[in-house]
């Protein structure tokens, strides 16, 4: 019975994103742009969280996504299309080789070094005046698909549809079980032949070729691409702070995050534009404290009580 509710209203949230455009006016759309693409985000975080790893470094794969298309269209004539193909294979390719060096480490020592390469990414992009345009970014000639807001709101809810199927592939195949194993016990899983290295590296070049095509996404939607943009630390905090809120190691708890939080931060931008983050920051803090397993872990402990009172 709550199956067949969950795929009701997945169905019929599904079909109300479908046709938003139908109805809504550009701003609503960009709104709902903002919020279809953090919440693409977070799924992407929570991927790699339910191996036990906490990374400190989306904003700097959502960036190098952002400037591969970018640059492709600008320096290697690249199409549209094309450049936002590019966008996912150089972040997946630049998170494996990442990955053979960091992967090894574990806790807060894995999360500082993914924040670090996050900034270092970000100066190193500053820096590189000839070819990336350096502090002031590059900008494309014009914006994908004619700039029709309901076009750009359909290709971010592709990219979206992405992080989805991913997070249910992961729910629903052996990623599930290894990286619950890893998780719980790596002494346990290695004894019943979980290859660690092996299913930590797939997830993280995964999740990272996904952030990837979103900066992608992001770089053709707008039409310009700058250090501190495309960097911003909106892409790292904000995906945590939902994920945390809506609740982790599922995928339903970053999309009910997203519609609250996401929301909630278009406001919070326009009344405290250089206090919002600090909110962010309280709600992971608050979160973390009285309530780990968000509001989905909440209405599930809730739905579980009330069938027990009713049996």
């Amino acid at each position: 019975m709550n199956r067949n509710l969950l795929r009701a209203l997945a169905f019929a949230a599904g079909a109300l994103a479908v046709s938003l455009p139908a109805f809504a006016g550009a701003y609503p759309l960009q709104v709902a742009r903002n919020v279809i693409m953090y919440m693409a985000l977070a799924l992407t975080w929570d991927m790699l969280l339910r191996s036990g790893q906490i990374s400190f470094g989306i904003a700097g794969l959502f960036g190098l996504g952002a400037y591969a298309t970018a640059l492709g269209v600008l320096r290697a004539g690249m199409g549209d299309w094309l450049s936002l193909a590019f966008a996912p294979v150089f972040a997946g390719a630049a998170a494996l080789l990442i990955g053979f060096l960091i992967l090894r480490l574990r806790a807060m020592y894995f999360s500082i070094v993914t924040l670090a390469l996050a900034e270092i990414f970000r100066i190193v992009i500053h820096n590189l005046h000839d070819f990336t345009g350096g502090p002031e970014g590059v900008v494309l000639d014009g914006v994908m698909l004619g700039g029709s807001a309901a076009a750009l709101y359909w290709l971010t809810l592709g990219g979206l549809a992405v992080a989805l199927g991913a997070s249910w592939w992961f729910e629903k195949s052996k990623f599930h079980f290894a990286l619950t194993a890893i998780r719980n016990n790596e002494t346990a899983a290695r004894s019943s032949g979980v290859d660690i290295f092996r299913w930590l590296l797939a997830t993280f070049v995964i999740t990272s070729a996904i952030q990837g095509l979103l900066g992608g996404i992001y770089v053709q939607s707008y039409g310009f691409a700058t250090p501190d943009s495309v960097f911003d630390a909106n892409f790292t905090l904000l995906p945590l702070a939902i994920a945390l809120l809506g609740g982790i190691h599922s995928t339903i708890g970053p999309v009910f995050g997203a519609i609250l939080l996401g929301l909630s931060s278009e406001w919070l931008k326009l009344r405290l534009p250089y206090g919002h983050l600090v909110v962010y920051g309280v709600i992971i803090v608050v979160v973390i404290l009285f309530m780990p397993q968000g509001l989905y872990g909440l209405a599930r402990k809730g739905l579980r009580r009330a069938e027990g009172r009713a049996e």
